[in-house]
């Protein structure tokens, strides 16, 4: 298994850096990582505009310098005139893997929509660099060796799918010389997240339990790791080249829960069910979910998640774009959990 590249000291840990006098333009800021960008970059002095649909909640940016522009990534007529002038652009609007959503819906996000930006892009800002972000989960499960960049893309849900047709429409301009980079952070966690949050809380209620063994592999990336390697990405990536951002170990499912029960003070998760079990449970409450107008507890996808590995090699970013990592899991988790209290989520 290979070594976690992890800063051993402050003196190696990266500084923030300095983005003085760049624009750039930050579609999906009203998310949890275009958010985290949107800061980042202002606090390393970039002039940062944002896309926002008209209803969108903007206060994740509350007190950031911000310039707000209306617009939708799924209507091209909304789009002109924004990315002028624009040095670099990061695309990171999506919809994350959620019960209920159509696969239409999906792909109007990821692909039509991602088709819609480049083209704008192109024809307002045709130098520009953009970073696109798309998701390791486009590989779908890998066995306990980290699978690298160049693996065959094989999406089992139509989350997954969609956000592949998407990395390939972002291929598809690279090379016809547009500057993109792709960028693929996984399983992020940290302050500013509610993605995550409902493993935390069940595991706060003792009512997290583990799917067969418990000893398959996962990633947990800590924000400020991600936010560092994808300013990486748009800094010094490659055009055309797919990096992935990833956490600094591979720890299994049981290993991660108790981290965050020792964190949170509770005891470890303990019972494990069979996985034809969950399985089964997910689609009943699945369909009762639909039938009630509500959310699922459990879900088809979150049984395949937390019962298979998903583990990739981070060893291009560190060699192409010195990627070292900064915040161990525990480290990561203390920080993630005092944020949810002093939000009072936990």
């Amino acid at each position: 298994m290979p070594v976690a590249l992890v800063a051993s000291s402050t003196a190696e840990r990266a500084p923030y850096m300095n983005f003085q006098g760049r624009r750039v333009f930050v579609i999906g800021a009203t998310g949890f990582l275009g958010g985290a960008l949107a800061r980042a970059l202002a606090r390393g002095g970039a002039e940062v505009h944002a896309l926002a649909r008209p209803t969108s909640d903007r206060s994740v940016l509350d007190g950031v310098p911000v310039t707000w522009h209306v617009g939708d990534i799924t209507a091209p007529d909304t789009l002109n005139n924004d990315f002028g002038g624009a040095e670099w652009i990061i695309h990171a609007a999506g919809a994350l893997g959620q019960p209920n959503i159509a696969t239409q819906t999906y792909h109007r996000i990821h692909v039509d929509g991602t088709r819609n930006v480049l083209t704008a892009v192109r024809a307002q800002s045709g130098r520009a660099k953009v970073l696109y972000l798309s998701s390791p989960g486009v590989l779908g499960p890998t066995t306990q060796e980290p699978v690298p960049e160049e693996a065959l893309l094989s999406p089992t849900n139509p989350y997954e799918c969609s956000k592949a047709s998407g990395e390939q429409v972002a291929r598809d301009f690279a090379a016809r010389g547009a500057a993109v980079v792709i960028a693929r952070p996984g399983f992020v966690y940290g302050p500013g997240d509610r993605h995550v949050l409902g493993l935390f809380r069940a595991i706060q209620r003792g009512q997290f339990f583990h799917i067969g063994s418990g000893l398959h592999l996962c990633q947990p990336t800590f924000i400020e790791d991600a936010i560092a390697g994808m300013l990486l990405c748009l800094k010094d990536g490659r055009a055309g080249e797919v990096y992935h951002i990833t956490g600094p170990s591979l720890v299994t499912f049981r290993d991660l829960g108790k981290v965050i029960a020792n964190a949170l003070g509770v005891r470890p998760p303990w019972l494990s069910v069979p996985h034809w079990a969950a399985m089964m449970a997910a689609v009943t409450l699945e369909t009762g979910g639909r039938l009630a107008g509500c959310a699922s507890p459990l879900t088809r996808t979150g049984v395949a998640f937390f019962s298979e590995d998903r583990v990739f090699s981070v060893a291009k970013a560190y060699r192409e774009l010195r990627y070292v990592l900064r915040y161990d899991l525990t480290t990561g988790v203390a920080h993630t959990v005092a944020w949810y209290r002093q939000q009072g989520w936990l």
